[in-house]
């Protein structure tokens, strides 16, 4: 075995080992266990360097003398497995034959087919939350064929997502299956930790008594390849810190990725079992089917541990592409001792020796102690063969994820080996198989459901019941009649946030969500008025007890503190914000968080937290490339509004004063929670203390804010030669912009573009019904942006968030915004380098009408004269 030491006293050696079996013979596996973390500490205390990986032999954990009776009737099984399998093989068939170049996998079923099972015949509950590895998805689908809720003509309709009625999409998908998905499991690594956050946000909610969750557990299964994702393992010790025996991840180890081996050259499945251990996580290996128990029996000497220790990945596969006479000459027959222990097996048997994956003995036995094991998430490694059952069109082979078809031989050879009741025609036609509904196979498949309450998987589309929401005034009045006050959008958000958290029924609703920024942003008093979500509460006394706003953990704390990982908290927020679907309870989410690290960082996080139908808020603090004076590239944001606007379901705002960041909470909260609309919002707040003024009184204001702008009142009289849009913390460098241009005798009216992409949504969707026949009213931009006069966009991200609206203008626009990498400066000096300064807005202006010949003699030369020249390129150009 790799690694060994030479052993200079093997008599010794036989003693300890002796010894040891005989502990576990007299007093079983948890009095050799204490007595091996006795060892350990000893050693430890005595600083005795342990230099052995902390992995297991390459076996399965759970010995055939503790495997227990298997509870199911294992012939009714293995046939149900094999219709499912063929009917799943059968789906991808029949819709690449009809319309072609649709795709599918094959391969990726085949070998989780056995884990499958166990688990929807055994263990998956109806409440249960399970994340399907996503290419195995036509078994899902064959399955609730079976069982009624899937038609044939569902299946023949896959990867066919368009049309009046969409067929069935590729990857689990709860926006395009609302009632049938419950997680998007198609980007990989989101799965697991998406897993751990929501077994973690179980607790939450029984700790806070807002859902009984205590007996509903967590299962993912991922494929092995599928961890080297970093957001795959990047939960993993707070699942083992906060103890949740309450998820369960089986990993598919089929050591193949879709283009050669997981680790060709190494172990897989003793890298992860390393890695879980070091975790803190509980492992059980299931590597060998139930016709390896025989030989392992023979084998007094450990000779297949020490073949399968020495024995890399990238071999196992050829191995499990060839016969049996092959593994004979080329695994057992390289040494007499292994040759003998399977002389008296035929090629034949050999070749059929089964991975541990692929047995539902094994299987089981790992479930059951995955269940029942308590204070430590577990891991079952299963090992199986990609394209189990389909022979030499793509079992343990390279091209095996990507077979889409089998030939006419290979489908008589899948039908031979799993004994299907299919006649030739079946298999030319690509058949469905159904048995009759009073068949033993339909029966025990509805009584095996029945048993755990319900088909699975099955999602709510809506919650139980539904808090009433505080008046707007009740949290808001010092926004909406700020009166000159100087404030920070970010401390008016976690101000209104505070007094929402106040309400009798939506404040215990709320999910204050951090990712250790809550003292930057000003809401550690949150500490002291909901406390910190800790599950064993606090064990310390903190450093700053004495202070009005000392640190809090509580079991039951209502803040979501989550350390230093946006991907964690962004998990925690998606497992609140689909609270009414997963727990049928209505939840309000608050996240905030540094703008940059939101978008850029987890985007495709908060993308899958879309897909599956997410409601909250995700407020992005110190927001825009300018505002955050100091911090530089790493933390100036200037793009994560248009990455916003890409999502269909996020509603994206860049409110600049804190009456319209009032008016947006309000409406969100009510629109998600009240009318429970499957969308949530995404608004940035700066850190940047200014005038907040009053809302004004003049009509249409709240719903200007709400459809994407409206115009600041006027003091100058007659018509606007240009009209001024500005966002967030630039709309105030407007407002200056329009004063300069004033002292010029230019008329400007002032916009404030509360979004961008509410304003070209509008447009674009009435821009569409016209374009099909329906001439329905102007969009909200027309309105707002009507005739010829120019535009003047200034924003503090990139120029294509403003850019979006270009399109539906009649009038010619010039956008100025903080294209290019950000920088460390003065506020001032910053909006002088991007040009979206005051003075800068004023000279764009000047030039417009200048290009139109309406602007007086001189102005242009006087406005430039006040724009700060930088003797280097454009930043957009650095």
């Amino acid at each position: 075995m790799a690694g060994r030491l030479d052993d200079f006293d093997p008599e010794e050696t036989g003693e300890w080992i002796e010894a040891l079996e005989a502990l576990h013979e007299a007093d079983g596996p948890e009095r050799v266990r204490y007595i091996m973390d006795r060892l350990l500490e000893t050693a430890r205390d005595n600083r005795l360097s342990l230099i052995s990986r902390p992995v297991s032999a390459y076996q399965n954990t759970i010995p055939t003398t503790r495997q227990g009776r298997y509870p199911g009737d294992l012939a009714i099984e293995e046939r149900l497995t094999a219709i499912l399998r063929w009917n799943a093989l059968a789906m991808v068939i029949r819709g690449n034959e009809a319309y072609g170049g649709l795709g599918g996998h094959i391969a990726s079923y085949a070998s989780a087919a056995e884990i499958f099972e166990t688990g929807f015949n055994h263990f998956f509950d109806a409440e249960d939350m399970v994340f399907f590895q996503p290419h195995s998805a036509p078994g899902v689908y064959a399955r609730a064929f079976l069982e009624g809720r899937l038609s044939e003509d569902d299946l023949d309709r896959f990867r066919q997502e368009v049309g009046d009625a969409p067929g069935l999409p590729s990857y689990p998908h709860p926006w395009l299956m609302p009632d049938f998905w419950q997680f998007p499991t198609g980007s990989m690594g989101l799965g697991p930790i998406s897993a751990v956050y929501q077994a973690r946000f179980m607790r939450y909610m029984q700790a806070r008594g807002l859902a009984r969750t205590n007996e509903r557990h967590v299962w993912g299964v991922f494929g092995d390849g599928e961890m080297d994702e970093p957001e795959s393992i990047g939960g993993l010790t707070l699942a083992a810190r906060e103890k949740l025996d309450n998820l369960t991840f089986i990993v598919n180890c089929n050591l193949q990725r879709l283009d050669g081996p997981v680790r060709g050259n190494g172990q897989i499945i003793q890298e992860l079992e390393s890695l879980f251990l070091g975790a803190g996580w509980n492992v059980i290996k299931v590597l060998w089917g139930t016709e390896w128990d025989g030989i392992f029996s023979a084998d007094r000497q450990q000779v297949l541990l020490r073949r399968f220790a020495e024995t890399v990945d990238g071999q196992y596969q050829n191995l499990g592409s060839k016969d049996g006479d092959y593994n004979r000459a080329s695994f057992f027959g390289t040494d007499p001792e292994s040759a003998a222990l399977v002389e008296h097996l035929t090629d034949e048997e050999i070749h059929k020796l089964k991975r541990g994956g692929h047995d539902f003995r094994k299987l089981h036995a790992a479930f059951a102690a995955a269940r029942a094991h308590k204070g430590q998430p577990t891991v079952i490694l299963a090992k199986t063969k990609k394209g189990y059952g389909m022979g030499g069109a793509g079992e343990s082979r390279m091209m095996a994820h990507q077979a889409k078809k089998l030939d006419f031989d290979a489908l008589r050879e899948f039908r031979d080996r799993f004994d299907l009741p299919l006649t030739d025609a079946d298999l030319r036609e690509v058949r469905y198989h159904k048995p009759a509904p009073d068949s033993p196979e339909m029966r025990y498949l509805a009584a095996r459901r029945t048993a755990l309450n319900g088909p699975l998987p099955r999602r709510r589309q809506s919650a139980a019941s539904l808090p009433a929401l505080p008046e707007l005034a009740s949290y808001g009045t010092f926004a909406l009649a700020a009166d000159g006050k100087p404030m920070s959008t970010t401390v008016a958000a976690v101000r209104m946030m505070n007094g929402m958290l106040k309400a009798d029924e939506l404040g215990p609703r709320i999910v204050p969500i951090v990712a250790d920024e809550a003292r930057t942003f000003g809401m550690d008093n949150l500490f002291r008025q909901v406390g910190i979500y800790s599950p064993e509460g606090q064990l310390y006394e903190p450093e700053d007890a004495g202070s009005m706003l000392y640190y809090r953990e509580k079991s039951d704390g209502q803040l979501l503190e989550e350390g230093i990982t946006e991907a964690g908290a962004i998990s925690s927020w998606t497992a609140a914000a689909t609270a009414y679907s997963t727990h049928g309870v209505a939840l309000l989410p608050i996240f905030i968080f540094y703008s940059m690290f939101g978008f850029q960082r987890v985007g495709d996080l908060i993308w899958a937290a879309a897909d599956q139908r997410a409601r909250g808020f995700l407020l992005g603090a110190t927001a825009g490339r300018t505002t955050l004076s100091g911090e530089g590239l790493q933390h100036q944001d200037g793009s994560s509004q248009l990455a916003a606007a890409t999502i269909p379901t996020c509603r994206a705002y860049d409110p600049a004063y804190a009456y319209e960041l009032a008016v947006i909470l309000e409406a969100g909260t009510r629109r998600m929670i009240t009318e429970q609309r499957d969308e949530f919002y995404y608004v940035t707040v700066m850190n940047e203390a200014y005038a907040q003024p009053s809302i004004p009184e003049a009509p249409g204001i709240r719903a200007g804010i709400l459809a994407g702008g409206y115009s600041l009142p006027r003091t100058e009289s007659g018509t606007a030669a240009v009209r001024l849009l500005g966002s967030g913390a630039i709309l105030p460098q407007v407002v200056e912009a329009a004063e300069r241009l004033a002292a010029e005798g230019i008329a400007a009216e002032v916009i404030s573009v509360t979004s961008y992409s509410e304003l070209e949504r509008g447009a674009r969707e009435v821009e569409r019904a016209r374009r099909l026949g329906d001439e329905c009213a102007g969009s909200h931009l027309e309105t707002l942006l009507p005739g010829t006069a120019p535009v003047i966009a200034a924003t503090d991200y990139v120029r294509a968030v403003p850019s979006l609206i270009a399109p539906y203008l009649s009038a010619p626009i010039t956008v100025l915004g903080t294209d290019g990498f950000g920088r460390s400066a003065t506020r001032a000096a910053l909006r002088a380098f991007f040009e979206v300064d005051a003075a800068s807005i004023a000279l764009a202006a000047a030039q417009a009408l200048a290009r139109r010949g309406a602007l007086p003699d001189g102005v242009l030369a006087r406005l430039r004269a006040t724009v700060a020249s930088d003797p280097g390129n454009p930043p957009w150009r650095a």
